[in-house]
């Protein structure tokens, strides 16, 4: 799949890691649903993280669509949560 974070750029990330994103996905949401701004950050950070770790930057000239748009590192609360309230499945898809 290939994932954006935005004002950073896109990231092939291999199916196989679909589930522990989407498990931080889950956590993110709980923050975002509790307004806890520490975990709120610490969610977000540990996505984020984790996305570069096991995606592969795609070149900033190729035209692939994106599976799943995440926020960037300094995308507030509110930003996500509206985010999330446009989505049926959290920011990562399945």
């Amino acid at each position: 799949m290939i994932v954006r974070i935005l004002g950073e750029g896109q990231y092939a990330v291999a199916d196989e890691h679909a589930e522990l994103l989407n498990g931080l996905d889950a956590g993110l949401e709980q923050a975002v649903a509790a307004g806890d701004e520490a975990a709120f950050r610490s969610a977000v950070d540990g996505l984020l993280a984790k996305v570069r770790t096991v995606g592969e930057r795609v070149p900033d000239d190729s035209l692939d669509p994106s599976d799943a748009v995440l926020p960037g590192t300094d995308t507030s609360l509110q930003e996500v949560r509206e985010m999330l309230e446009s989505s049926d499945e959290g920011l990562i898809p399945g």
